[in-house]
Order: structure tokens, then C-alpha cells, then sequence
């Protein structure tokens, strides 16, 4: 079976400069392998997400979303950059995962800036947030800031060259590694472990 990555646009709209960042670094991972890919945005949670104050409140489709996070092989995971700060609504979608279901989960980090000043929020909060669950972070995360865009894909040379490194990382981590049992519930995942 084929490992299945989920990548996750920590954006409110769509189309989106994140979604974009995280859409190149998975297309490069299913050019070097045979993988499911599966990419969402916030606004694929659904309408009642934000005001879901428990798990068990959460939209039908916000809880797929959570299953497949949970039971990813490798996540992609991007934000844009509010304030020196992921979104909200982001943080929201992360604090429903169960805090055992991406121990040990290979997880590319990327952030979408305005300018170069938001540039370590990448090691300051999201390299923290996902370790806080002990996923395998890859060494390389990527950062882009909206003049390395054009009509909304990326453009620049040296950000394209992070993405590529990253989705190189990923894919040899993926090929020594067996693939997640879909049919493993995020809490059998957890007592397993």
C-alpha cells in the first residue's frame, strides 16, 4: 500500500500563497515515490469549526480531517504569518489532535510571511508546537514571503530549492519506514505505542 500524506494550509481562504508552499513540496514528494496526497485548507473544516469547543462538536468535516491527520504516514503543514504568529484558527485545528497520534509522524514545517521578518517563527513556534506531540520535524522547513511568488505559485529560485531539499528528506525518511495501518483509530494508536 502507499504511504498517504496529508498537508494542511493553516489559511482561511482559497486560493492561498500557503496552500500553494505546501501543494510544491507534496507534488516533489509524488514525483520521487508512489504516494496518496491529500492536501486541505482551513475553510474545508467546515462552517461550525470555530465555534466547536470540543471534539466532539466539531463539523463532520473537520473530523475527517482530524482522522487523517491522525493516521498519516507524513503530514505537510504550513501557516501564514499573522502578528509574528501562526492563525487562530490553525492552532484551533491542532489543538483537537490527540496528543499521542503523531508521535514519531515525519512532519515538513512551512511558513508564508509577508517579509523576511517573520522568518523564524518556523523554530520558534511551529518546530515547539509539533514537538510538543514527538513528531520527527524534518531538519529542513521552509519559509516564503510573498515576493517569492508570481500569480500565486512559487517562484523563487533559492525558497524552491528548501522545498525540493525538504521533499527529498521526506521521501527517504517515508522509504525505510512501513506505512501507518489506516484502520488504526488514533487511540488504539496511542496504547500501542
Amino acid at each position: 500500500m502507499r504511504h498517504r500524506i496529508i498537508g494542511i494550509a493553516g489559511s482561511v481562504r482559497r486560493p492561498s500563497k500557503t496552500r500553494s508552499l505546501v501543494e510544491t513540496i507534496g507534488t516533489s514528494v509524488t514525483r520521487a515515490m508512489d504516494v496518496d496526497l491529500t492536501v486541505y485548507d482551513l475553510v474545508d473544516a467546515g462552517s461550525g469549526f470555530g465555534a466547536a469547543h470540543s471534539r466532539t462538536h466539531l463539523p463532520a468535516s473537520a473530523q475527517r480531517i482530524l482522522r487523517d491527520i491522525e493516521t498519516a504516514d507524513a503530514l505537510i503543514v504550513g501557516s501564514p504569518i499573522y502578528k509574528g504568529s501562526y492563525t487562530g484558527l490553525f492552532k484551533h485545528l491542532i489543538d483537537f489532535i490527540e496528543p499521542d497520534a503523531l508521535r514519531d509522524v515525519p512532519v515538513v514545517l512551512t511558513a508564508m510571511g509577508g517579509g523576511t521578518r517573520h522568518a523564524l517563527m518556523i523554530e520558534h513556534q511551529l518546530r515547539p508546537l509539533f514537538g510538543f506531540f514527538e513528531a520527527l520535524t524534518l531538519p529542513t522547513a521552509v519559509y516564503a514571503s510573498d515576493p517569492d511568488f508570481v500569480d500565486g505559485q512559487l517562484a523563487d529560485v533559492s525558497v524552491l530549492t528548501r522545498a525540493a531539499a525538504a521533499a527529498a528528506q521526506l521521501t527517504t525518511l517515508l522509504d525505510q519506514r512501513p506505512r501507518h495501518s489506516a484502520s488504526v483509530t488514533p487511540v488504539r494508536l496511542a496504547s500501542v505505542r
